[in-house]
């Protein structure tokens, strides 16, 4: 079995992951930050409509700010997994190659909270921004009931 390869394969794999899910959020935030300077309130009958426009593809951001750090953590095991089997086909207890091989295997937890990190702001940011326009739409509303009276 070539363990290499395996490694190899848990790096790339969990990494490139990781770098979609980072890729993924600041493209939808950007997104919805866009979507959200555009947008009119007024052409909304009910505030369900709008929530339903405003709220497109926040969950997305919001998994993967909550799942970035577990698949980083998932890559650290498997490397540490991986490491624990080099040394047993090895035969051979040498510090430097394990220091070496679980510092590497940290790698992908820091690079899931390098993902969660700004993907929890992004969510947040744009939270608040839908919190905010769903009441302006609100006070329009009210505006528009108490001209009627």
């Amino acid at each position: 079995m070539n363990v290499n390869l395996i490694g190899s394969v848990v790096d790339y794999g969990i990494l490139g992951l990781l770098l979609v899910m980072a890729f993924l959020s600041l493209f939808f935030w950007i997104e919805r930050v866009l979507f959200f300077k555009s947008i009119d309130v007024n052409i909304y009958d009910t505030i369900e409509e709008l929530e339903l426009d405003l709220t497109n593809n926040i969950s997305v951001i919001s998994s993967f700010a909550a799942n970035a750090p577990y698949i980083g953590l998932l890559g650290t095991v498997l490397s540490i997994i991986i490491t624990f089997y080099q040394i047993s086909i090895n035969h051979s207890i040498e510090t430097s190659f394990i220091m070496s091989s679980l510092s590497l295997a940290l790698k992908s937890t820091a690079m899931g909270l390098v993902v969660a990190i700004p993907a929890i702001f992004f969510y947040n940011h744009l939270d608040r921004k839908i919190e905010i326009i769903l009441n302006r739409w609100i006070i329009l509303r009210k505006k528009e009931y108490e001209t009627k009276i």
